[in-house]
């Protein structure tokens, strides 16, 4: 047999030389402190995972004033088309005061990113303390790319607000932002092409008979495809299968289980009067369900097992003192103690154990009252001066072939629901949330001079927590609504509701 020569050497060194820049260049990674200047940092992580062309960090053009339109391209601070549809590839940024440490937004818009610079933001963006906004304009994100982006999310706890638009996913993986451990606040998933699979998946995310998402406090999916069918499931997601004694999947339940979620947009989409009357019946009183019934009761249940368990363990621990006790320190005692109590009473712990009532054998909860705002309304491709469209602003993003088509019948049911809640506002008729404040049903298929319409207008204007006037000089949000983030604050001071 042969014998193998043994390598001298200069031929081992030759061998692992790969190797080792291999490993230099991981632990050169790995050892790099991000200094929380995203350009340098940007520079630096680009030219260590060997990216040759480094996005430039430029400041943002902000938007000059409200938009004429809700259109998705108009809220993108672009001054010619030109610029929108041949800009360069670079990184936008809002900072506080000029300076590149405070960093509160940043903008990929127009380029497609790839795996690479999206594990090279993941490492850049957590180091930005002041981060609050991250918005992804046509970048070419895919399924794949999603797990990724949601791992970056979590690195950075104070980022509320993500805007994911003109971003088609062909798996509709967009519900894995909103999984169990997300802390976003403002979500805008515009123009994505999402339909009724997507929107099923999403009421799944807003929440379950057993768990909800309590972070989520606006969610915009205007400019897409959602049916009827694709609404009710946001309303109240179905069982897709029926569900046999001994399963224990979770019923999917969208907005019926949500007390988080205070604005929702699904302006122009495909929802008609079905739709419409899914969302109506979800936002007022419903009869709850067998399933619901027994979970219910098992709440209950539970609930009045632990109150004696708690009142013996204080009797135990801290017997009552014979003496009589007039601090100051006491009296704020109790009336802290009072004030949780109260608390407690106005919030249960599951929308389940709200209080209701018996009708006709069923028993009825009040409905989501937490949800704020609803916008249901139609392109306005034929709202220009008089009458005439508005022209396209870019080639692709032209007007949808169906939109929103919601009738008389529609409207009469958010009329009744609205007339309810004002009812229920009344000394005596109920206590909680105070239910719908905005309804938006400009330009659907009803006459806008119809009886209906009017009376629904008159009921709003009383319960719209902003005038008009001050609504117009508001700032447009990034959902390209004017004055929907500022009327969302006061509506929240206004009826002091807490997230």
């Amino acid at each position: 047999m042969r014998r193998r020569r043994e390598r001298t050497p200069r031929e081992k060194a030759a061998a692992a030389a790969p190797e080792e820049e291999v490993k230099k260049g991981e632990q050169g990674a790995e050892e790099y402190q991000c200094s929380g200047v995203l350009e340098q940092d940007l520079a630096e992580l680009c030219a260590r995972a060997g990216i040759v062309t480094v996005p430039a960090v430029t400041p943002r053009v902000s938007p000059a004033g409200p938009t004429d339109g809700p259109h998705p391209c108009a809220v993108e601070g672009l001054e010619t088309l030109g610029e929108r549809w041949h800009g360069q590839r670079c990184v936008q940024v809002e900072t506080e005061h000029d300076d590149p440490r405070s960093v509160r937004e940043v903008f990929v818009r127009d380029w497609s990113i790839e795996e690479e610079m999206l594990g090279v933001l993941g490492k850049c963006l957590p180091a930005l303390p002041h981060l609050r906004a991250l918005h992804f304009w046509r970048a070419g994100l895919t399924d794949r790319l999603l797990p990724a982006l949601t791992a970056l999310l979590a690195r950075c706890p104070g980022l509320g607000t993500l805007s994911l638009e003109g971003n088609p996913l062909p798996e509709h993986s967009f519900h894995l932002l909103l999984g169990p451990g997300s802390t976003l606040s403002h979500l805008s998933l515009r123009n994505n092409g999402i339909g009724d699979e997507a929107a099923r998946l999403l009421g799944q995310s807003l929440s379950t008979l057993g768990s909800s998402n309590r972070s989520l406090v606006s969610l915009v999916l205007s400019f897409n495809h959602i049916s009827d069918l694709g609404a009710g499931h946001i309303a109240q997601v179905p069982p897709p299968l029926p569900l046999s004694a001994f399963s224990v999947r979770p019923l999917p339940k969208g907005l019926r289980w949500n007390r988080s979620l205070l604005s929702l947009s699904l302006a122009h989409n495909e929802i008609g009067d079905e739709g419409a009357l899914r969302m109506a019946e979800v936002l007022g009183p419903f009869a709850l369900t067998h399933a619901e019934v027994v979970e219910r009761r098992r709440l209950l249940l539970a609930e009045a097992m632990e109150k004696p368990q708690a009142v013996s363990v204080v009797s135990v621990t801290a017997p009552a003192d014979p003496r009589p006790t007039r601090s100051r320190g006491a009296k704020a005692a109790s009336k802290e103690q009072r004030s949780t109590e109260a608390q407690d009473a106005a919030e249960p712990s599951h929308p389940l154990l709200e209080p209701g009532w018996h009708r006709q054998g069923q028993v009825v909860v009040p409905g989501n009252r937490a949800l704020l705002n609803l916008n249901l309304s139609r392109e306005c491709w034929g709202g220009g001066p008089g009458g005439a469209p508005f022209p396209p602003l870019c080639p692709i993003c032209a007007p949808p072939l169906a939109d929103n088509r919601i009738t008389e019948r529609g409207l009469a049911a958010f009329l009744a629901l609205l007339q309810g809640q004002q009812q229920e506002e009344q000394p005596g008729g109920g206590t909680g949330r105070p239910g719908l404040l905005r309804l938006s049903l400009q330009r659907n298929s009803f006459p806008p001079s119809c009886e209906a319409f009017a009376q629904l207008q008159e009921l709003l204007q009383r319960r719209d927590p902003v005038p008009k006037a001050r609504e117009e000089q508001a700032p447009p949000d990034p959902e390209g609504e004017p004055g929907a983030f500022f009327w969302g604050e006061k509506a929240k001071k206004k009826h002091n509701l807490k997230i």
